[in-house]
């Protein structure tokens, strides 16, 4: 896992962006989000179970699993969005970006790869994109029943109140 701020420059969302200036995994935790290095899937398992993860599926996100539909699906992951649930994503294989809004709503982003454990809280804006590669393969680990419902950012989100809980929480 590498984080940095995000150079805010024009051009392709799957570049690094990298504008030379890193975050710390502290820096990141004072965002609520939390990261692990995991070689194996007990490791996952151990993390699962402390954190009451029930269900789990994997991903695929590439042009060849995912065909015509794959530019599409890209480009909504890259909207920014909330989740009123933990996003835990365990990355097998293959690299991708998590974009994660600052203190300032300033974009940070974090470089994932194999055997990173990247949890990002309820309520925090984010958005995500492969690398270059077009291609990552994750571990999607959830505490109940998959759900998966983006609200895109606007306005009458920040009465949300998972969104109201994280800026109380981290944002203060």
């Amino acid at each position: 896992m590498k984080a940095y701020w995000y150079d805010n420059l024009p051009g392709d969302q799957r570049l690094p962006h990298d504008s030379g200036k890193e975050l710390s995994a502290e820096e990141l935790g004072e965002l609520g989000v939390i990261y692990h290095q995991v070689q194996d899937v007990e490791g996952v398992n151990a993390i699962a179970t402390k954190r009451g993860y029930k269900n789990r599926d994997e991903i695929v996100v590439s042009p060849e699993k995912m065909g015509d539909g794959y530019e599409e699906k890209v480009k909504m992951f890259f909207d920014e969005h909330l989740h009123e649930d933990e996003e835990i994503r365990y990355i097998k294989n293959g690299t991708g970006y998590f974009d994660v809004r600052s203190k300032g709503d300033e974009w940070v982003r974090i470089e994932v790869a194999k055997d990173d454990l990247l949890i990002l809280p309820p309520g925090i804006y984010h958005r995500f994109t492969t690398a270059e590669s077009n291609y990552i393969q994750a571990m999607r680990l959830f505490k109940e029943e998959p759900k998966w419902t983006p609200l895109n950012r606007c306005e009458d989100l920040n009465s949300n109140p998972f969104r109201k809980e994280y800026v109380q929480q981290h944002l203060h």
